[in-house]
């Protein structure tokens, strides 16, 4: 998809430099030349990929980036590496890791790094119970099993540190309920139309 196009479809969302709409051209390629082998995400339409997928991740990464500077991040349940590879395209000052426990779409994840030649995003392939690090910035955006996922996230988190989710509007009771240790402040609907918030909170 050429990056006029591209521009157009994220401009509700964020605007983009245009080396930063190339990158997202090539992300976009690589997106549907691997999705053809494994299922990386069940929307098959460019243009719906780069509202539904690249718009929406872009928007978090600068709303949680207008909060404040974050030293590293992490992604929990990366997938097709949404929304956590466009976030280290918005915010090369942070160290981005995104935690995929499939084998194969961790592949794809080190393969779209490499391409778009990010320096500051890297993997771990396996469970988020394993990673060992933690950072000021943990994300996540439609994982499966949210109800287990979500401790595991607040557990990748620093004290003081802040989570981004991406989900449904349906989900912020569950959420706030799942974790009592953080601080929910802010529920900034995503320009989507599809009921998808971004809950903000920080662990106290």
């Amino acid at each position: 998809m050429d990056t006029a196009a591209i521009s157009r479809l994220l401009a509700p969302f964020a605007q983009l430099e245009e080396q930063q709409l190339r990158l997202t051209s090539i992300y976009i390629d690589l997106l549907l030349k691997w999705n053809a082998r494994i299922n990386l995400t069940s929307v098959r339409d460019p243009e719906e990929i780069v509202t539904r997928h690249f718009g929406e991740s872009f928007f978090a990464a600068q709303i949680l980036r207008s909060r404040g500077p974050v030293r590293r991040g992490i992604d929990l349940g990366a997938g097709a590496g949404f929304p956590g590879i466009p976030m280290a395209m918005l915010m090369p000052e942070t160290a981005f890791t995104l935690i995929e426990s499939n084998q194969k779409k961790a592949t794809f994840l080190r393969e779209v790094i490499f391409a778009l030649g990010l320096k500051n995003a890297g993997t771990f392939t396996g469970r988020g119970e394993d990673y060992r690090e933690r950072a000021d910035l943990v994300t996540m955006r439609a994982v499966e099993r949210f109800e287990k996922a979500l401790p595991v996230a607040i557990g990748l988190l620093e004290p003081g540190g802040k989570a981004g989710l991406m989900i449904g509007e349906s989900q912020v009771p569950q959420a706030k309920a799942l974790a009592p240790e953080v601080k929910w402040t802010e529920l900034v609907p995503v320009p989507s139309g599809h009921f998808r918030v971004l809950l903000i909170g920080t662990k106290e």
